[in-house]
């Protein structure tokens, strides 16, 4: 599919809709870190991207890095705003939310308010008013420069325990400047024992019942459940579900997600072993010369911490059978594209 150029035309508008007042409720926002670097565009459900205070100059506002030249350029809302979260309980109920993987399921929004730098939503599944999902994004406290914090806290106060706790996250890589062609690492699956499903494909629904069950096949091949290095050349991202068990009734399971970039890929290993991360996705633009990841480029950043996993300190492995991987799906962006 084309680039979403439909979008840009409403930048403008949607720079004015963005300017309420600090604190105020609003329907979606775009928040920037106190550097200037990174920024992130939150919807009132907690899923992202959006065109308010849009900032990017390709896409909507996701997750968005500030290039040395000054733009802003996003790697998750070109051709598709495919991020969005899901949760569900007893092998039976679930909610989700995402602009274009099938929009808002069985969520109810309680209250979304933000200021220049974070954005809270709150919100409870439709069908099971108690089980609720608070989502508080700010930048990172360790390395506030280069990533953003989602504290996710989910809270059962239902009036009876529930089994089977789960929680789900997609998103669709575009990184710039080859959005639609980038390679993708996943690394911590093996060591993260809440996890219970992930791989390489970001336009999954983000429905954690639909991805366990067979409702999300791999575009790389060998990316299903396992660690992977530079997966590509495609388009591609991550999903994961998470697992974590049972809630008795009045109590809560927190963790954390971090959204942001770096300016290469050293930096970008460094900022992964900074933030301790458990659990984490980068995604790398392709290089104009050869076709290979382009390391010395901007690096994205998605992952966790809290899931059960133990810290992962990267080094930089790059098995060549997965360097190289997936260089004739140049053609898979064109097959799965569509329009919002």
């Amino acid at each position: 599919m084309t680039h979403s150029l439909f979008r840009l035309a409403t930048v403008a508008a949607a720079a004015i809709v963005g300017m309420v007042g600090v604190g105020q409720a609003q329907a979606a926002a775009t928040i920037i870190n106190p550097a200037g670097t990174v920024a992130l565009g939150v919807n009132d459900a907690g899923h992202l991207n959006t065109s308010v205070g849009n900032v990017a100059t390709v896409g909507d506002t996701g997750v968005a890095w500030k290039f040395p030249d000054g733009s802003w350029r996003d790697a998750t809302s070109p051709g598709c705003l495919c991020e969005g979260w899901g949760v569900a309980v007893n092998h039976a109920t679930q909610g989700n939310a995402s602009v274009d993987n099938g929009g808002i399921v069985n969520i109810t929004v309680d209250s979304f308010t933000s200021t220049a730098t974070t954005a809270t939503s709150s919100v409870h599944l439709t069908s099971l008013p108690g089980l609720s999902v608070l989502q508080e994004y700010a930048p990172s406290a360790t390395v506030p420069g280069n990533l953003y914090n989602d504290h996710v806290t989910i809270t059962n106060s239902t009036g009876g325990s529930v089994s089977n706790v789960q929680y789900s996250r997609v998103m669709d890589w575009d990184v710039p400047p080859t959005e639609f062609s980038e390679f993708v690492t996943i690394n911590g699956v093996t060591t993260t024992t809440d996890l219970v499903f992930s791989n390489d494909n970001g336009f999954c629904s983000p429905n954690p019942l639909s991805l366990t069950t067979g409702g999300c096949s791999e575009i790389s091949s060998g990316t299903t459940n396992v660690n992977f290095f530079k997966a590509g050349v495609a388009d591609h991202g991550a999903a994961f579900v998470f697992d974590f068990g049972s809630l008795a009734d009045g109590a809560s399971k927190s963790f954390d997600i971090v959204y942001g970039a770096a300016a290469n890929e050293a930096d970008a290993l460094a900022v992964v072993s900074a933030a301790s991360l458990e659990l984490y996705s980068l995604g790398y633009s392709r290089s104009p010369t050869d076709g290979l990841a382009n390391v010395n480029s901007p690096v994205f950043v998605f992952g966790f911490v809290g899931v059960g996993g133990t810290p992962v300190i990267p080094g930089v492995p790059e098995p060549s059978s997965l360097a190289l991987l997936g260089l004739g799906l140049l053609g898979l962006a064109a097959r799965r594209r569509r329009k919002a």
